[in-house]
C-alpha cells in the first residue's frame, strides 16, 4: 500500500500544479520548485548518535547558515566527505572508520536542510558555498563527494581554487543539472508551462540557466588528481553521467562498479578510496 502511494503521489502532485499553472503560472512553477528543494530525509535518528559522538563537533557560518561539522583527527591528510541528497554525515561511517586506522584527519558536514546543519531547502550551488567554508577552515587535502555532494565539490572547487587541495573522489556524481532538472519535470509530469517557469526561476536566483550548471564543464579548469566511481548499473544518477566526466577530468582515472547501485555501499569501494587517498 505504502509503495503504491509513493508511486502515485509525484503524478498527483504534478498534475494538480499542472492545473494551477494555467492560472497562476508563476505560483506553480515555484510550488514546484520548492517542491524539488526541500528534503523530505536526512536529519538524524536516534541510533546515528553514538557514532556521531566520536567526532569533534563544530559549527561553522555561512550567510544565515549554520554547518555542522564533524572531526575525526589524525596526523595525515585532511579528508573532507561531502554526502548526498536526502543523507547525512552518518552515511560516512565504515569509511570513517577505515581511514581512522590509518591515521588521517578526517572532516565531515551536513549539507544545507540537513543532518544538524540549518535551513530547510537544499540546492548544489548553496551546498557547494558550505564546502568551500568547511574546506577552508580545516585546510582539506582531498575531498569526497557522493551524488550532489560530488557536484557541489567541482562547483565548489571550480569557484574557489582552493589551493590546499590535491585530489578530488566523485561517488556516482551527476554531471548536467539540465538532466537532474529533467527526471523532477518527468518524474512529477509536470507540463511546459512549469518545466520553462522553473528554468527562469533558476535563472533569476542564480544569474544562469540550469545549462550553466555542468560539473563535465566546470572539471576542466580543476587541476587536481581525480578519481570517479560510478555503478554501471546506477538508476539514479546514470553511467553516461560519468563517462561525460571523465572525458573531461584531465587527470582521473574512472572505476565501473557492477550490482552497487547508487550508494556504492561496499567495501571494495573503500578500498579503491584509500589506495587512490594513499598512491
Amino acid at each position: 500500500m505504502k509503495k503504491t502511494i509513493a508511486k502515485v503521489l509525484p503524478k498527483i502532485i504534478g498534475n494538480g500544479l499542472n492545473a494551477v499553472s494555467y492560472v497562476a503560472p508563476k505560483y506553480a512553477s515555484a510550488k514546484a520548485l520548492d517542491i524539488f528543494a526541500t528534503p523530505r530525509q536526512g536529519r538524524f535518528k536516534d541510533k546515528h548518535q553514538a557514532f556521531l559522538d566520536t567526532a569533534k563537533q563544530h559549527t561553522l557560518n555561512y550567510d544565515n547558515n549554520t554547518i555542522q561539522t564533524y572531526n575525526w583527527a589524525g596526523t595525515k591528510k585532511t579528508i573532507l566527505l561531502a554526502h548526498g541528497w536526502e543523507s547525512n554525515t552518518f552515511r560516512w561511517k565504515k569509511l570513517v572508520e577505515a581511514l581512522q586506522l590509518l591515521d588521517y584527519n578526517i572532516v565531515s558536514l551536513d549539507g544545507p536542510a540537513h543532518g544538524n546543519s540549518s535551513g530547510t531547502q537544499f540546492n548544489a550551488i548553496l551546498y557547494s558555498e558550505f564546502l568551500n567554508v568547511v574546506a577552508k577552515h580545516y585546510k582539506a587535502n582531498v575531498i569526497i563527494g557522493h551524488s550532489v555532494g560530488g557536484m557541489a565539490s567541482v562547483f565548489f572547487q571550480h569557484k574557489y581554487q582552493n589551493d590546499s587541495l590535491q585530489k578530488m573522489i566523485l561517488l556516482g556524481a551527476p554531471s548536467e543539472f539540465t538532466n537532474v532538472f529533467k527526471n523532477y519535470v518527468n518524474m512529477l509530469g509536470f507540463n511546459k508551462r512549469i518545466e520553462n517557469g522553473l528554468n527562469q526561476l533558476v535563472l533569476e536566483r542564480f544569474n544562469n540557466l540550469p545549462s550553466h550548471f555542468s560539473a563535465a564543464k566546470f572539471i576542466k579548469e580543476i587541476d587536481l588528481e581525480g578519481l570517479i566511481i560510478h555503478d554501471k548499473g546506477d538508476k539514479i544518477i546514470h553511467y553516461d553521467e560519468a563517462e561525460l566526466i571523465s572525458s573531461n577530468f584531465k587527470n582521473s582515472t574512472l572505476i565501473t562498479t557492477q550490482g552497487f547501485g547508487h550508494g556504492l555501499r561496499d567495501d571494495s569501494v573503500n578500498k579503491a578510496i584509500i589506495n587512490f587517498i594513499k598512491s
